[in-house]
């Protein structure tokens, strides 16, 4: 098996192609071109809850959702807003 050797060159490449990609992430997040649905399982993912939490808070009428065809698929924008709206302020006197 050949061994290969990373150049400062090569790294400095990965890089750049690194911070383009990062730039790219960035720029779809703000126009709002990432995903406007999301499935259970990046809800999971990005709250980091497990499956139990997340049925509770759709029971409980935390986080709307919908449901079409056995799946449901929940708002990112929704799911920003209550976040927001759950946001915790602790004034330190």
């Amino acid at each position: 098996m050949p061994t290969s050797i990373i150049t400062t060159d090569d790294l400095r490449e990965f890089k750049l192609e690194l911070l383009e990609e990062i730039k790219n992430l960035i720029t779809k997040q703000s126009s709002g071109t990432l995903k406007k649905y999301l499935k259970s399982s990046d809800v999971m993912d990005l709250l980091q809850v497990s499956p139990g939490t997340l049925q509770n808070l759709r029971i409980n009428g935390t986080l709307p959702y919908t449901k079409v065809g056995g799946i449901i698929y929940y708002d990112a924008v929704e799911i920003q807003n209550v976040m927001t709206a759950n946001r915790v302020h602790h004034k330190f006197e």
